[in-house]
């Protein structure tokens, strides 16, 4: 589980977070929704102890992540564009990855299959193209089937079937029992993937909740919508 618990952060003197309360629940998909600038990212920087709040707590399973690194090995991370070391192929990333966290947990073999990895995976990064870079991305963020899940845009340069295949994974992890925390611009998406979405608009959470009562509440057909509908009101 993860709680934000009154959490600010300022850059300078502007607020880019502002009093934040949010929990993701164990075993549920909440999507993070917002437009470019709501502080999406810095959350998400927050969580992964990039960054610091300037007030309030972030709690993983109970226990704050303040002076504490050790939470990190329970989350798996998607970043929208991930950087890479160029030199390395993919097979030298896992391998690196894999000593490093002293693990030697396999790649998904079938993810590397249904993605069409296979021949990709001693050519040094650097001459991937975004899509499979991002590929990579997605095997790497599921490495060691983490208990925390956090994916910014994750399908992001993907083709169809490997959107579908990275939606499918997601899904059974969810199912294992993760804690998934996912951003994306593509409302269709979070409708597939999520049990609960928060909308953050200027800092600020206005809504958090299942999916399903967000749609009744507005009476719309839909997230997008039922989002839309929601944005108007705030800025009305």
């Amino acid at each position: 589980m993860i709680e934000f618990d009154g959490v600010t952060k300022r850059f300078g003197a502007a607020p880019v977070l502002r009093g934040v309360t949010l929990c993701v629940k164990r075993g549920r998909v909440l999507g993070l929704i917002g437009p470019n600038g709501a502080g999406k990212t810095t959350l998400i920087k927050l969580l992964l102890g990039l960054a610091h709040p300037s007030a309030g707590q972030i709690r993983v399973n109970g226990v704050s992540i303040a002076g504490d690194e050790a939470y990190r090995a329970g989350i798996g991370y998607m970043p929208q564009i991930a950087r890479f070391p160029e030199n390395l192929t993919a097979r030298e990333l896992f391998a690196t990855i894999r000593r490093l966290r002293r693990d030697a947990s396999s790649v998904d073999d079938e993810m590397i299959a249904g993605l069409a990895l296979d021949s990709q995976l001693d050519k040094p990064l650097r001459v991937l193209s975004g899509g499979t870079r991002q590929k990579v991305n997605a095997c790497l963020a599921l490495l060691f089937a983490p208990p925390l899940l956090v994916l910014d845009e994750p399908t992001s340069s993907l083709d169809p079937l490997s959107s579908a295949l990275l939606k499918d994974k997601i899904l059974a992890r969810r199912r294992d029992g993760a804690t998934v925390l996912v951003t994306s611009h593509v409302m269709a998406e979070l409708e597939e993937l999520c049990d609960d979405v928060a909308l953050l608009l200027d800092g600020v959470i206005r809504y958090v909740g299942p999916i399903e009562d967000l749609t009744a509440h507005t009476r719309q057909a839909n997230l997008e919508r039922a989002i839309a509908s929601l944005m108007i009101r705030e800025v009305a």
